[in-house]
């Protein structure tokens, strides 16, 4: 707990930011939800035959892991991308079902002796809904309502797996640095906003079940405040580059992060602008953010760019693989500048006293023990032309069970711990001697060359001369043993990520 109220000391402001964009992102992606659905459910409850479509079509998003939906809408235009754009989107997609369904209940709810006694005052059907119907179906609607708001402080988490901001930075940071401090640093806040969101919700509903009273004027001055935040919420990436900052992004694990740092510290120190969009979910995300322009420049790895990115078949030649990944780069109007001096290429890990008891050296060593063994591999690695499937066949690989299926950085945990007997990681990973485990020798040489390299959309690198020239001094400067010790410092050690990238520019 202490460490936890330390953390939180010493990123005050960072986690006042966080806080605001997460509840930023809940309230105005729940307001256009309110705005939208409850106009849904007035017509659908006048209109029966329509209320189970709506509420079928609702379902079907609703069923959308949202991880997924984020992915689903990087490539479309307009409401997708890298940012906070795409995340409310799908927040108010999560945020309809409920609405729609309260709103539908509620005035299917009403007393026909309350209609009827309104229709005999003399009301029109308009002045029958605004005076009478809405009133009474407010409790209901507010129900709905606080359910997607407490949907949205779950789900805006997750958004920040593509760069949308929120508590969830710090939830993705954790667990790619396997660090419960800053993972709950994340957790806790949001969970006390949920507590929050719901009581406070709760309270409203209550109070409108007892007065009955509308407050139209309020809401609808409420939900035009609302949008107009989203507006700008919305066009944040957009101002920042108009202002000329070079948005730098990462993946979602350590040694990206520091990488992601370190070019934005670099560039910083030309006196560039930056805005860093680190911890993006994975290869697709991070590619499709390169090539729409959601972000500047990014480390990638050639094989994974030759095969991931390129769908190519795979080769063991370094220097061609550079080659062949740049020009394929260059059509798509980007730039590989020189590899940064490593290779990080896949490592199959087993347990340290596992090798040390049974003589592990290699992956055929490996490989005759397998059929007692259980593996776990990252997502990434199962699916990729170059992962399991290849390895498996390449040794000779016959596992008792289908391999468990993992976040990467986790899987170092669940070998240390004994969950699983073999891994595939990053030959540069940190936790490899934190953990003590052993890298087993690709005799085989099954695994293509992982050779870092900056890669950047070519216009940004003509429009800022000092990038170029400042990130390609990089290129060479980075050794195998360097990155392993910058990962080791934030994985083992739990430094920050920033001051371990101004140690080792400084040196």
């Amino acid at each position: 707990m202490n460490r936890l109220l330390s953390f939180w000391i010493a990123h005050r402001v960072e986690l006042a930011s966080l806080l605001g964009q997460h509840v930023l992102l809940v309230a105005a992606s729940t307001m256009v939800a309110v705005a939208i659905a409850v106009p849904l459910g007035i017509f659908a409850a006048r209109r029966p035959r329509l209320a189970a479509p709506l509420t079928a079509i609702a379902n079907i998003v609703q069923t959308v892991p949202s991880l997924a939906m984020f992915g689903f809408l990087l490539p479309v235009p307009l409401v997708g991308g890298v940012g906070a754009r795409a995340a409310l989107v799908v927040l108010i997609l999560y945020g309809l079902l409920p609405i729609v369904r309260t709103t539908i209940a509620g005035l299917q709810g009403i007393d026909a002796t309350v209609r009827e006694a309104g229709v005999a005052l003399g009301m029109t059907p308009r002045e029958l809904l605004r005076l009478v119907e809405l009133p009474l179906a407010l409790p209901s609607i507010v129900a709905g309502v606080r359910v997607a708001a407490v949907v949205g402080v779950g789900s805006a988490t997750i958004a920040a797996a593509i760069g949308a901001g929120g508590l969830g930075e710090y939830i993705y940071r954790g667990l790619s640095m396997v660090d419960t401090t800053v993972i709950l640093a994340g957790a806790v806040p949001a969970a006390v906003l949920a507590l929050v969101v719901d009581g406070s919700l709760l309270w409203l509903e209550r109070q409108l079940s007892a007065r009955r009273r509308s407050s139209s004027r309020r809401a609808a001055v409420t939900i035009a405040t609302v949008v107009a935040g989203l507006a700008l919420l919305s066009s944040g990436v957009a101002a920042r580059k108009a202002n000329g900052a070079i948005v730098v992004g990462s993946k979602n694990f350590t040694e990206q992060i520091v990488l992601g740092e370190l070019l934005a510290q670099t560039l910083e120190r030309e006196g560039l602008p930056v805005d860093r969009r680190l911890n993006l979910g994975g290869t697709l995300i991070c590619d499709r953010a390169l090539l729409a322009g959601d972000i500047d420049v990014y480390v990638e790895y050639t094989g994974t760019a030759l095969t991931a990115v390129f769908h190519q078949p795979v080769s063991m030649n370094s220097g061609g693989v550079f080659n062949t990944v740049r020009d394929l780069y260059g059509r798509t109007g980007r730039t590989l500048l020189p590899p940064l001096g490593f290779n990080n290429t896949f490592a199959i890990l087993v347990r340290g006293s596992d090798a040390r008891s049974l003589g592990l050296k290699t992956i055929d060593d490996a490989a005759r023990e397998s059929p007692r063994w259980r593996a776990g591999f990252g997502y990434e690695f199962v699916e990729r032309p170059d992962g399991y499937t290849g390895l498996a066949e390449a040794y000779g690989m016959r596992f008792p069970e289908a391999p468990h299926v993992m976040d990467l950085t986790l899987s170092y945990r669940a070998l240390a711990s004994g969950q699983v007997d073999m891994i595939a990681g990053d030959a540069t990973a940190g936790l490899i001697k934190g953990l003590d485990l052993v890298q087993l020798d690709d005799t085989r040489r099954y695994f293509p060359p992982y050779d870092a390299a900056v890669v950047a959309r070519a216009e940004m690198l003509l429009r800022h001369p000092a990038a170029h020239r400042s990130l390609e001094r990089l290129s060479g400067r980075i050794s195998a043993d360097t990155m392993r010790s910058l990962n080791y410092a934030a994985d083992v050690e739990h430094r920050d990520v920033r001051a371990i990238v101004r140690a080792f520019l400084d040196r």
